[in-house]
């Protein structure tokens, strides 16, 4: 009964926000991780959308933009719920989607009450799909950069691997294609080790990844974790040990390495981003981030920043019409310069298209950055480009 009624609400909540595009408002509600373990990604999700709105204005084709942001603190429950009042009683005419296990709660509302839904953190592949038709991603897969770190390890000396992940369906995603690309290329794993999401100490998982003996180490923890990974890198001696750090952007990030300490220096990665992009979008971009936040954008805030610049563009191509058939139809096949370089949203996918950087951390003017000096362009999520 309570399933009915929710089902019968949304899809009234659709049919009252379709009809709200004859008013001035289009309401945009974002669930994002405020509070808890990763609430500084949703702080920096939230930063880039605010910046973008700043930018650009707070009219989209004859409509005031009314940003929604809502705190879930990382609780799939609780964005659940979230995203329910947000459709229902606030009639928001687009959503925005936060960390993998929030975007997967809140994918059935959207499909369900045919809200858009942009999905601006997850990495995870099968977020989007066909089950969830109005779901578009302005984030990053982890696939992306896994593969690709893969392929670079293998032929710049890499034999034996050790794995460290994070124990969640990102981090799985990661490993997955990182080992079988790396495998593939001839290289050996000598040993995968999940660590706990809410543990935030690595040592024993660090001693162990280093009795296995491998030349080199992958390892992929969410951005906020880094840090405390790269300094317990150093104190089990595995940089002395001679075992090479590499992963996804996430170990390497923009906002974490301002604090990192010299240990860092070398760590090789293969990330969408770095403050350090060398464009004069970015140049500007940072420019105007650091003024508004006193801090560094990294490529989470890319997410926000971008998710706003698909929902004005779709917008703009829709007269100010929330329609999701129509939005979602609008944002495929969209193309434009971002900050992070040339990106593109697949349309037969809806999942993004961008540049994947290999980055060394170095010192810059005294602070560390992650300085890009290879490009694979256009990268689409690998598990997709298989199907």
């Amino acid at each position: 009964m309570l399933r009915r009624y929710l089902t019968a609400a949304l899809a009234a909540a659709a049919l009252a926000s379709t009809g709200a595009n004859a008013q001035d408002v289009v309401k945009v509600g974002l669930v994002l991780p405020l509070t808890g373990g990763l609430g500084v990604v949703g702080m920096e999700v939230q930063a880039g959308a605010k910046l973008y709105v700043q930018r650009h204005g707070t009219a989209v084709a004859g409509k005031k933009i009314d940003l929604i942001i809502k705190d879930d603190g990382g609780v799939p429950d609780n964005s659940r719920r979230l995203a329910q009042e947000l459709i229902i009683n606030e009639k928001v005419g687009i959503i925005g989607s936060g960390l993998t296990p929030s975007a997967m709660a809140i994918a059935p509302l959207s499909t369900q009450s045919k809200t858009a839904n942009v999905v601006m953190i997850s990495g995870t592949s099968g977020v989007i799909n066909p089950n969830n038709p109005y779901m578009v991603r302005t984030s990053f897969t982890l696939g992306q950069q896994s593969g690709i770190t893969a392929e670079w390890a293998a032929k710049n000396g890499a034999k034996k691997v050790a794995i460290i992940q994070s124990d969640w369906a990102p981090g799985a995603e990661a490993t997955a294609v990182f080992t079988e690309s790396f495998t593939k290329a001839g290289g050996q794993v000598l040993e995968t080790i999940k660590v706990p999401l809410a543990n935030p100490d690595f040592a024993p998982f660090l001693q162990r990844a280093r009795d296995a003996g491998p030349d080199t180490l992958f390892v992929f923890v969410p951005t906020g974790q880094a840090g405390t990974f790269a300094k317990q890198f150093v104190e089990r001696g595995l940089d002395k040990a001679g075992i090479r750090l590499i992963g996804p952007g996430d170990i390497a990030d923009d906002h974490d390495l301002p604090g990192m300490g010299d240990a860092m220096l070398g760590v090789v990665t293969a990330g969408i981003y770095s403050a350090l992009h060398d464009t004069q979008v970015n140049k500007e971009f940072v420019a105007a981030f650091k003024k508004a936040n006193n801090f560094r954008p990294n490529f989470i805030t890319l997410g926000g920043y971008d998710g706003m610049h698909v929902i004005y563009e779709a917008l703009k191509k829709t007269s100010g019409n929330t329609e999701a058939g129509g939005l979602v139809e609008a944002m495929k096949g969209m193309t434009w310069e971002s900050p992070r370089g040339p990106i593109s949203i697949d349309p037969e996918t809806r999942d993004i298209v961008q540049n994947v950087y290999i980055r060394k951390v170095e010192k810059v003017q005294g602070e560390l950055y992650s300085v890009e000096y290879a490009t694979f362009d256009a990268v689409k999520d690998p598990l997709k480009a298989k199907k």
